[in-house]
This record gives C-alpha cells, sequence and structure tokens, in this order.
C-alpha cells in the first residue's frame, strides 16, 4: 500500500509516496524551501506544491517542527508564531482541495513521527523498554517510546541545559552556527544525552536527522553514557515515512491487523496521530499501532 508522507521542517518541505509495506519512498522525495516567513498560509502552499509535483490524490500525512493536539499547532519553536492555535489539519486538508482522497490531511510532531519509522523499519525495531529517538537539525526533536508505545510531543530539545535551551547548544544548527568541530560539538551532545538518560534511563538512544549521515565523526567521540547510542538507519526520510504511517492509521479508524485490515491488536510501535476533526473520534487513546503491514515480522 502506498500513502503519501510530508516532512515540514525549518529550511525544506520535502515528501514522497510511501510503500508501508517495506518503509521505502516508491519516488525520488521532492523537496521545496520552507519560506520565510514561515507562516501558515505559506508553508501550507509549499505542501500543496510537493503534492502537486507527484499528482497524488490519496491520503496525506505531514509533521511539523512542534507540538500537536488534534491537528492543532500548539508550539512554533522553529517557524512562524502565527502556527499557535492554528487548525493545521483543517487549513493542509483545505489547501489539498478537501479530503484528499477520502482522508482528511494527518498532522503529527515531526519526531513523533521520524520515531515511529525507526521503530518499525529502523534503528528502533523490535525493541523493548525505553528508547528515544533524537533528531538533530535546526533544533532537537524527540520521540519517547516505552515498550513500543509512544508518548507524543515529549519534546525533549527543550530541557534546560546550563542555562539554555538544549537545541540552542547542542542541535546541528548551533554546530553550524558556532563553527564547532566534531569534537567540540560532540561534547555538547554528550552532556545533553546524559542529561536525558539521568531523567529516562532508556536502553537505547537512536540519532537521527541529516547528521546521522555522518555518524561515524561525531558518535564514537560520545563517552559515559550507558545506553547504547546508533545511528538512525531511514535518516533523513523517517519524518516522511512516518507521516505515511500515521495517515493511514488515521484512515483505517482502527487498530490494524498485521495484513493492513483494520482489527485490534496488532503489535508494532503505537500512537494516536493527530489530524483534522472527521478523523478526532478515531483517536481514543495512545493505542492505535501504526506498525503495519506485517507488523509481526
Amino acid at each position: 500500500m502506498k500513502v503519501f508522507g510530508v516532512d515540514i521542517g525549518g529550511s525544506g518541505i520535502k515528501g514522497a509516496p510511501v510503500d508501508l509495506e517495506s518503509g521505502d519512498l516508491t519516488d525520488e522525495r521532492y523537496k521545496v524551501l520552507t519560506p520565510h516567513p514561515a507562516t501558515p498560509d505559506a508553508v501550507a502552499d509549499g505542501v500543496k506544491q510537493v503534492v502537486d509535483h507527484f499528482e497524488w490524490s490519496g491520503p496525506v500525512g505531514a509533521t511539523f517542527p512542534g507540538v500537536v493536539t488534534d491537528g492543532t499547532t500548539r508550539t512554533a519553536a522553529n517557524v512562524d508564531k502565527a502556527w499557535i492555535g492554528t487548525d493545521a489539519g483543517a487549513l493542509l486538508t483545505s489547501r489539498l482541495g478537501g479530503e484528499a482522497g477520502g482522508s482528511p490531511v494527518t498532522l503529527l510532531n515531526d519526531a513523533d513521527a521520524a520515531g515511529l519509522a525507526e521503530m518499525r523499519y529502523g534503528a528502533g525495531r523490535g525493541r523493548a523498554g525505553t528508547v528515544i529517538v533524537l533528531t538533530l537539525g535546526t533544533g532537537i526533536g524527540s520521540a519517547l517510546f516505552t515498550d513500543g508505545r509512544l508518548v507524543p510531543n515529549s519534546e525533549l530539545g527543550h530541557l534546560e541545559l546550563h542555562g539554555h535551551d538544549a537545541e540552542k547548544r547542542a542541535s546541528t544548527k548551533a554546530k553550524e552556527d558556532e563553527a564547532l568541530s566534531w569534537q567540540h560539538w560532540a561534547h555538547r551532545v554528550q552532556k545533553y544525552l546524559a542529561h536525558v538518560e539521568m531523567l529516562f534511563s532508556p536502553e537505547l538512544f537512536v540519532i537521527g536527522g541529516g547528521v546521522s549521515r555522518k555518524a561515524e565523526k561525531f558518535l564514537p567521540l560520545i563517552e559515559g553514557i550507558r545506553a547504547e547510542i546508533v545511528p538512525a538507519q531511514l535518516q533523513n526520510n523517517a519524518g516522511i515515512v512516518g507521516a505515511a504511517m500515521a495517515a493511514h492509521a488515521v484512515r483505517a479508524g482502527e487498530p490494524p491487523a498485521a495484513d493492513g485490515s483494520p482489527a485490534a491488536g496488532a503489535p508494532g510501535p503505537q500512537v494516536a496521530p493527530s489530524a483534522g476533526p472527521a478523523a478526532r473520534a478515531m483517536r481514543s487513546a495512545v493505542d492505535s499501532p501504526v506498525g503495519w503491514p506485517d507488523a509481526g515480522r
């Protein structure tokens, strides 16, 4: 089954159709620059441009770099503040010409989407206990899982570290803005991971974002962390894949079975994805597994 995923970031908006059997993009992703200022209307136009590039008419999932509840964006750290309180699920659904093939646009936090993809297809697959997926980029996004269940909107990049938001010190943007060496930056990331580990005691950290492609330059420099630390396997495609997964979960209306049909009880990463008003009745709890098809493999 193919579903379209869009990843809205502070610097770019990218998307592609996703094969949910494998977690692979079925076409080369298409990207446009995030407009500045990144207002809701301007970003919605960018999302439409990405979706229209593929002449897509089916269900669409989208990520947002901030807290999302019931399709409404609650924070806006790296985009325009006009997003705060916007029913972004409804806005995107309307901009794409209605209910996108019979389903509203499904919106969820960008790091949560990346985490779902890594837990289903990537570095977190089959891992129990507490797993934290971190996306290092313009900011620091986080997805917190316990025994495969997502705790949505954890926003651990905004933990205070030495008097600053952690993402202001340890994000990829901080490295670039301050021209930090890999060694210096890895030391900052190490301090951040130690702080998160003290709070949550995870068994595994998965490090994602574009910088995960260069994991060999900084992960070996990080010391003193008890948890295993591994690079994300889906790298910068994880948000697209996770958005598509969430859109399919909402479209199904119930937790799907391993063969993809709606049925309760399928194992795998679980979440209550946010979407527009038409989908809100589907969201009874964080019990909607999106680790399908073939969830048991």
